[in-house]
């Protein structure tokens, strides 16, 4: 008899079987079957996205952040990415007997604390408290609503070759900061979760010229590109040396044996530009403070392999899998 293992939620190759082979499956429509991060759909004249995402991260609080915070800002990248200005958000809690009134509003204020941030508001939400066990503390489930860019198509129909490949930071930062406070590791450096919202950061760049973008969260920048490659159908190269991956959560990674490359990051973008604006766009992102230490990172190749590829520092050439398992479960 077939089993949901925890590798379901990997967002890497079971995960996508289980969409495809399920969910598509019985719910086929022209809107799902996408398979965005949020989907378009129009109300009259106006083009809106709408997204979901359930978090159930443990554990609930984390450098950096919390289950509240992660829970808003997952949303607003959600619509973000998909080239819409986040507006209005749902909230739905699911808690379990005895738990923590102080955590309850610990985790409360720091949802409005995000949406303050993001310019976002809560508009209507649940509150749902199941037996004592049901659950691991609270479950988290967030829905929005943003209004699309004028003008803007942010689509992976558009990528061709010779088009940029943007990472907006250092990758691995949340994964690491969730492994350290789970695991309880005593290591020297403090590593930050780098849970923030991008949809300000987005509004910066905004441009024509921005083919598509994605957020690399569970299964991290390799199985998102890989992801982009399947569905453009053109193989991306990226080189390693142009990759920003902080000292620490590189260190930690080779301590423990995890691949930075698939570590779920929760304030990071990709995104995919035309060559010739790549330069210009890079530069509006280093000005706003969540992408710094932005980078470009590779490119889209003519070739249609399907395949992503990593020139490594020494010269050799690396395929990136799209991640089988999961390296970390329950990281958002």
């Amino acid at each position: 008899m077939k089993t949901i293992t925890l590798s379901h939620g990997s967002g890497g190759t079971l995960m996508h079987n289980l969409i495809k082979d399920l969910f598509i499956k019985n719910l086929d429509n022209p809107f799902l079957n996408k398979l965005g991060d949020a989907a378009l759909i129009k109300s009259g004249t106006e083009k809106l996205a709408y997204t979901t995402d359930s978090f159930v991260v443990k554990p609930l609080f984390f450098p950096g952040g919390d289950i509240g915070k992660l829970s808003v800002c997952g949303t607003v990248n959600d619509l973000a990415v998909s080239g819409a200005m986040p507006k209005y958000l749902s909230c739905g809690m699911i808690v379990e007997d005895g738990f923590s009134y102080a955590d309850l509003e610990k985790i409360t204020i720091s949802i409005r604390d995000a949406c303050k941030s993001a310019g976002v508001n809560i508009v209507t939400g649940d509150f749902k408290v199941v037996e004592k066990g049901a659950i691991d503390g609270i479950f988290i489930n967030t829905s929005g609503i943003g209004e699309v860019f004028k003008n803007q198509e942010i689509t992976i129909s558009r990528i061709k070759p010779g088009d940029k490949i943007i990472i907006s930071g250092t990758i691995g930062d949340h994964a690491a900061s969730i492994l350290l406070a789970r695991e309880e590791l005593k290591f020297k450096a403090r590593i930050l979760s780098d849970c923030s919202p991008l949809n300000k950061l987005v509004s910066s760049i905004i441009c024509k010229d921005i083919k598509f973008m994605r957020d690399p969260t569970r299964g991290g920048l390799a199985t998102t590109l890989n992801e982009i490659s399947l569905v453009s159908g053109y193989n991306i190269a990226i080189e390693e040396k142009n990759i920003p991956i902080k000292k620490p959560v590189r260190t930690l990674c080779e301590i423990l044996g995890f691949d930075p490359l698939y570590m779920a990051n929760e304030g990071k973008l990709i995104a995919t530009v035309s060559k010739d604006s790549a330069d210009s766009i890079l530069s509006k992102m280093k000005k706003h403070s969540l992408g710094k230490d932005a980078s470009i990172i590779g490119e889209v190749k003519k070739e249609k392999d399907e395949k992503v590829y990593l020139k490594t520092q020494s010269g050799g050439l690396r395929i990136l899998d799209m991640i089988t398992g999961e390296q970390l479960p329950r990281i958002c």
